[in-house]
């Protein structure tokens, strides 16, 4: 036997007995055996810091979308969302371009405006020539939003050009609308075949999502049309027999936020943030597949009215080991070859966990990552909300691409305030981490 093949075998020895060990720990040690032994990428810039309350505007980085500038790839650009802070714009250096504000409330004692997550349209023809549009979601008004990418105009690089006539895309009235039960997380899709652009749409504290049909009007408006719907469970069958629902406050549906599609194979990934990531047809049809679940998948929950909070319970087991509830933020991370991965915010362990995007590979976990602190004032991404990534040069300040992640504990922070910004990962150091 070679001095190599010695070697091999000795690690295989050692890494099946380290695997058997961590697998005869209970969950909770399980769980800080894998999360201890991730790698940690750094940001190499943060976002100015917003903050959740009155002299902040009520803003709250939430979920951000990477425009890449072809024409000048330095000059490309990182919208974000900020809640009732409306839209942050911001250049490559993660400094603020441009702010949009949402718009105010319907009426003196209706909800206010409120950008949930934002997703890009490429080359939608409207009637004055084919645009790049930045679609958020106002979870304050239950609708879309849209707006047209100029880098160079002088006004900002962005330009609302929603059809003031769109409707709600799930309340059937102001009051509907006034319960939030709202246009949640959101994610974008051109079909290849018919070239049409749709918005695939999730509700608040609900399990609903919707396929919308983006449409051009002759004023040069965009709108939309509602196509289909899809529900996810509430309730799962345990492999015990029992039926188990998340706890939640009563009336509440285990909801959706963060989503992707896969432009290569038409496929939905959807973050069910208590249960875990579902696979589907991006058009609705056909029956969703759960490729992987939160650790607390299956623990029973008491909700209490004083506190407002879950106690759980004893763990059945029944969970997956890769992240934590909640799921949130997913992005694509594409390869020139084909091969990429599927990234997932797992926000109850500030962690990111990678599934390889192949359908074929019945999307497997590929490994993960944390985003950590670079030095003593830029810090790390903690309870990540949302995440975007590209594999695509832009410029001299990311050659190899970039990863923008919503960080909802910005350090050192200001007091007693929520501060939370957006942290600017070079996509280098993450395909390294996952090469280890």
């Amino acid at each position: 036997m070679k001095s190599s093949t010695i070697v091999r075998a000795a690690v295989l020895t050692v890494t099946t007995a380290l695997t058997a060990a961590a697998l005869a720990m209970p969950a909770e040690a399980q769980h800080r055996v894998h999360t201890d032994t991730l790698p940690s990428v750094t940001p190499r810039a943060e976002t100015p810091v917003l903050h959740d309350d009155e002299e902040g505007g009520n803003a709250d980085a939430d979920d951000p979308a990477i425009w890449r500038n072809a024409a000048a790839p330095d000059r490309s650009l990182v919208v974000a969302t900020a809640k009732e802070g409306g839209l942050r714009v911001y250049d490559l250096d993660a400094r603020l371009v441009q702010s949009i504000a949402a718009p105010p409330a319907a009426g003196e004692n209706d909800a206010p405006g409120r950008f949930n997550n934002v997703d890009l349209v490429h080359g939608l023809r409207l009637s004055s020539g084919k645009a790049d549009l930045a679609v958020t979601s106002d979870r304050g008004h239950d609708r879309l939003r849209f707006y047209r990418v100029d880098r160079d105009r002088a006004g900002g690089p962005l330009t609302d050009v929603t059809d003031p006539a769109a409707p709600r895309v799930f309340s059937r009235d102001q009051a509907e609308v006034n319960d939030q039960r709202t246009a949640y997380g959101l994610a974008t899709w051109t079909d290849p075949a018919t070239r049409k652009s749709y918005a695939l749409v999730c509700r608040r504290e609900r399990t609903t999502v919707a396929l919308l049909e983006l449409l051009p009007t002759a004023d040069g408006k965009v709108t939309y049309r509602k196509v289909r719907t899809l529900d996810l469970p509430s309730a799962f069958q345990l492999p015990d027999g029992t039926s188990w629902s998340p706890c939640a406050e009563p009336g509440e549906l285990p909801q959706v936020e963060g989503m992707v599609v896969d432009p290569a194979n038409g496929m939905l990934y959807a973050g069910q943030e208590d249960i875990g990531v579902w696979r589907m047809r991006a058009d609705l049809t056909g029956a969703p597949k759960l490729i992987d679940k939160v650790r607390e998948y299956g623990v029973p929950g008491t909700y209490d009215e004083e506190t407002e909070e879950c106690t759980p319970g004893a763990d059945p087991g029944f969970g997956g080991t890769k992240i934590s509830s909640d799921v949130e933020g997913l992005t694509l991370l594409t390869e020139p070859d084909g091969d990429g991965y599927v990234l997932a915010s797992s926000q109850g362990d500030d962690t990111f966990a990678a599934y390889d995007r192949e359908v074929e590979d019945a999307n497997e976990y590929e490994g993960g990552f944390r985003v950590g602190a670079a030095n003593d004032t830029l810090d790390g991404s903690e309870e990540c909300d949302g995440a975007a990534v590209l594999n695509a040069p832009l410029g001299s300040k990311y050659p190899n691409g970039l990863l923008v992640v919503q960080d909802g504990h910005d350090a050192p922070g200001d007091g007693d305030r929520d501060s939370t910004n957006f942290k600017f990962v070079d996509l280098v150091e993450v395909m390294d981490a996952l090469d280890d």
